[in-house]
């Protein structure tokens, strides 16, 4: 977590600029949606001042996570399987592959149109 210190002398709560910036930086948002977002939520700030914590946090935020995310994967928790699973494209039967951690992502797949066959 950031330290208190980094918003010393701002009146907004941490977990509002986090939101903001998190919000703007993790999704495909442009400013005044974040904005109209916030709003939603009761919380009014202009596109300005989000623009201005993006600037201002956005690298620090991104260095956190990138920190957990290295040290969740040297942990024994970062786990991955293989996926199979029939697939029917244009009618064919196809087998598909798939490499899947355990966050859920695909790492990577194969198709295989051809499956159960003995090769010589």
């Amino acid at each position: 977590m950031t330290k208190r210190a980094t918003f010393k002398y701002f009146k907004t709560s941490p977990e509002i600029i986090r939101l903001a910036v998190i919000l703007h930086s993790g999704f495909p948002l442009s400013l005044p949606n974040v904005e109209d977002l916030l709003h939603e939520r009761g919380i009014d700030v202009s596109h300005e001042t989000i623009r201005y914590w993006w600037n201002r946090f956005g690298q620090v935020f991104a260095s956190e996570i990138r920190k957990r995310r290295i040290e969740g994967m040297r942990s024994s928790l970062w786990r991955w399987h293989v996926d199979e699973v029939f697939v029917k494209i244009n009618g064919k039967r196809h087998y598909l592959w798939r490499a899947i951690d355990h966050l859920v992502r695909s790492q990577c797949g194969f198709l295989q149109v051809r499956t159960g066959q003995v090769s010589d």
